[in-house]
């Protein structure tokens, strides 16, 4: 089995140090970053199988190396790292392309939780019972290109992330079926996922925008409130 290898770029150099320090007492390897420059050309590098960003750090901010990342590696997991609590910070990092945030500070076993979680499901995606992943698809009113990430209608092209996607998966995989936010956190984000559904419902916020004419009045995925959510065709 390869060594599971985790960029972690944060500015802080005690932060930094305690990171790493915790990544290899797991036994994985890991590799860091003082500056979003120099996270930015270690990531083009690949073979990661994570990368950690914070998103105040000098030369590049997170933000910028998650949407550089996003445009030339749409697979590889982004986990986002902010000392900012503010909802619209969480949003934007989750609209560029991360797959999960987490607010500073936090406990170390909150962190490992959603960094397995992300490596787990990572690996799921690349296994082969999951080669159908492939198979393009309609969603709403476009045409969904799994393979380029891509949906094609209404006279415009709507990039997606792999958690958009598998999103749309389980939607249309049963229309009219009431998902509730523990069932779609635990297909899309992995069985042992320890997150809040904030994190569910920012994804569905995002994926409004994308799909829906009017996003402030979905009609493709509607709230069943105090259960999750529902996709008509």
């Amino acid at each position: 089995m390869s060594q599971v290898r985790i960029l972690i770029a944060e500015d802080d150099e005690h932060i930094r140090g305690g990171l790493a320090d915790m990544i290899e007492s797991e036994g994985w390897d890991a590799e860091t970053a003082a500056d979003g420059t120099e996270a930015l050309a270690k990531a083009l590098q690949g073979g990661f199988d994570l990368v950690m960003l914070d998103v105040m750090m000098p030369g590049k901010s997170g933000y910028d190396v998650c949407r550089e990342l996003r445009a030339q590696d749409p697979h590889t997991p982004i986990l986002m790292l902010t000392a900012k609590g503010a909802e619209i910070d969480k949003v934007v990092g989750l609209r560029l392309g991360a797959d999960d945030y987490l607010t500073k500070p936090f406990g170390i076993h909150e962190l490992l939780a959603r960094i397995q979680a992300l490596l787990r499901r990572a690996k799921l995606a690349e296994s082969p019972r999951d080669s159908d992943r492939a198979i393009p698809f309609r969603f709403a009113d476009l045409e969904v290109d799994p393979s380029c990430m891509i949906g094609q209608g209404r006279e415009l092209e709507v990039h997606f992330t792999e958690r958009e996607l598998h999103l749309m998966r389980c939607f249309a995989s049963a229309p009219g079926r009431v998902w509730r936010r523990d069932e779609l956190l635990e297909e899309v984000w992995g069985m042992a996922y320890q997150g809040t559904t904030r994190t569910l419902d920012q994804h569905i916020a995002q994926l409004r925008k994308k799909v829906e004419p009017r996003p402030s009045a979905p009609r493709f995925i509607t709230t069943v409130h105090g259960v999750g959510y529902q996709y008509h065709e």
